[in-house]
């Protein structure tokens, strides 16, 4: 249980490291959110939690293809609020087509036989 909760606090520490960068400049926030610190320790858990490297290279194949629809979010967002969309709805619209281009990228995926 110990060690879910250093996890656990380590990851939310990241997270909130991001937000309080940003407060003060957005750039450095971006610079900290963009650096894949999320992905590397999910990699790092599982390689701990399981010492296997096969499965440590599916969950890095699985990020990379996932990562290119995750990019409609950050298009969508500030398109529609710089149309002047409540933050709320923007936010909201914005995941919605994100979910929508995972679920396209996955079915892609499986057109041209990639699993991951």
């Amino acid at each position: 249980m110990l060690y879910a909760t250093l996890k656990v606090l380590l990851t939310s520490v990241l997270v909130v490291a991001v937000s309080e960068a940003a407060k003060r400049s957005a750039l450095f926030g971006a610079v900290i959110a963009s650096i894949p610190l999320t992905s590397v320790l999910a990699m790092i858990w599982l390689y701990v939690d399981t010492g296997d490297t096969e499965k440590v290279a599916r969950l890095a194949n699985g990020i990379f293809w996932l990562v290119l629809p995750s990019l409609v979010l950050f298009v969508s967002l500030p398109v529609l609020l710089r149309y002047g969309v409540d933050f709320y709805a923007s936010l909201a619209a914005s995941i919605a087509l994100t979910v929508g281009a995972y679920f396209a990228m996955l079915y892609t995926l499986k057109l041209a036989g990639i699993d991951i």
